[in-house]
């Protein structure tokens, strides 16, 4: 005998809470008795990026508790990078969803704009809450930002930031994960003396090439002349550990010596089975953060066109502000800036057919009958 299935009693808008969220929406110009018609709109649309910076926030603090274990799971980087990947396509959607409050002319954000004030995007705890946890500093703030930080916000959400640098960020985590890395240095191989050969081969190719080409005049082999030793200076400073931690002091870099070896080992052999994850991974990572950046651009765009030079509503320069922010804040700048000491396959030193062997899948060299 069979029991048929009861219908349950869970209804679409009790389990999206629908009457709490569409009835989330207070404009303070109604209260005025004279309400904006766009001040609905700039509602929803600041409280539609609360909900994605809070899904934002699930998937990183998921980040976060792999790469927080004494060793990271290699079988979870897939995982973590498509949680990364998902972290990316919602800031797309939140770069463009600028578009949808750009459809508010300037005069109509006028109407209600001063009831906002003192209030200000500035004090999004979930946004900051963000910014920590990928990794940005004190320091990297704008010098608006680092004064009086924790005085905007609300005493309950100044002690949940502030508990949260004590934390580990997620470039921490990346840096501790690269540290460890295995494969750079064996009594049979070192990567980082076989990359500066390479480097040197290199640099030594293109003075030849400067110094015996004959289309280029004695002032141009001169001025590139200069310009290539400014490019082995800035090897030197990445070969030297004492020159490395001396850029690092100065916050001219942030990555350790042994990771940023780690890093462009990745990106150099990048095509090796066992490389291609980690190389997915931190490809990930600089585009959350030229994302960010894109959003921080594009916000600070959008202000310059409905407020010109008007201070912001927390008291900042406006769109000034906002456009210096977008230049400093930048986390994970030095994968970055990994361009600047790549070389071509051509030139690039093979591996040890070992460590080749080490960095294959295993099952492709297996020789099977069927």
């Amino acid at each position: 005998m069979t029991t048929e299935a009861q219908p349950s009693d869970l209804y679409y808008g009790d389990y999206l809470q629908l009457g709490r969220l569409l009835g989330a929406q207070a404009p303070l110009s109604r209260r005025q008795g004279n309400e904006a018609h766009d001040e609905m709109l700039f509602i929803i649309v600041h409280q539609a990026y609360e909900l994605w910076f809070r899904q934002i926030l699930h998937e990183l603090d998921a980040v976060l508790r792999a790469f927080g274990e004494a060793r990271l799971d290699e079988r979870l980087l897939a995982d973590i990078c498509s949680k990364l990947e998902r972290i990316t396509v919602i800031q797309h959607l939140l770069v463009e969803q600028i578009s949808v409050i750009e459809t508010m002319a300037p005069q109509d954000f006028l109407e209600f704009r001063d009831l906002l004030v003192p209030a200000s995007g500035f004090q999004s705890r979930q946004f900051r809450a963000i910014e920590i946890k990928l990794g940005l500093r004190e320091q990297d703030r704008t010098a608006f930002d680092a004064c009086a930080f924790y005085q905007r916000f609300k005493p309950a959400d100044a002690v949940y930031l502030h508990k949260l640098r004590a934390e580990p960020s997620l470039f921490d985590r990346v840096d501790a994960w690269l540290a460890r890395m295995p494969f750079l240095q064996d009594k049979h191989y070192d990567f980082w003396s076989s990359y500066r050969d390479s480097i040197e081969a290199s640099l030594a190719s293109d003075r030849q090439l400067i110094e015996t080409h004959p289309l280029l005049s004695a002032d141009d082999k001169q001025r590139q002349l200069v310009q290539l030793l400014q490019t082995r200076q800035q090897f030197d400073c990445l070969f030297l550990p004492e020159a490395y931690e001396s850029q690092r002091a100065q916050d001219l870099v942030r990555l350790s010596h042994r990771a940023i070896q780690a890093a462009l080992f990745i990106y150099l052999y990048r095509d090796e089975p066992l490389l291609q994850q980690p190389f997915s991974l931190l490809k990930l990572l600089v585009e959350v953060d030229e994302q960010l950046t894109a959003w921080r651009y594009r916000h600070a765009l959008m202000v310059q066109r409905m407020l010109g030079r008007r201070i912001g509503t927390g008291g900042s320069s406006g769109h000034d502000y906002l456009r210096t922010s977008a230049e400093r804040t930048q986390i994970f700048g030095d994968f970055f800036n990994l361009a600047s000491y790549l070389l071509p396959r051509s030139k690039l030193a093979p591996l040890p057919p070992e460590l080749t062997q080490l960095l294959d899948f295993h099952f492709s060299t297996l020789h099977r009958d069927f």
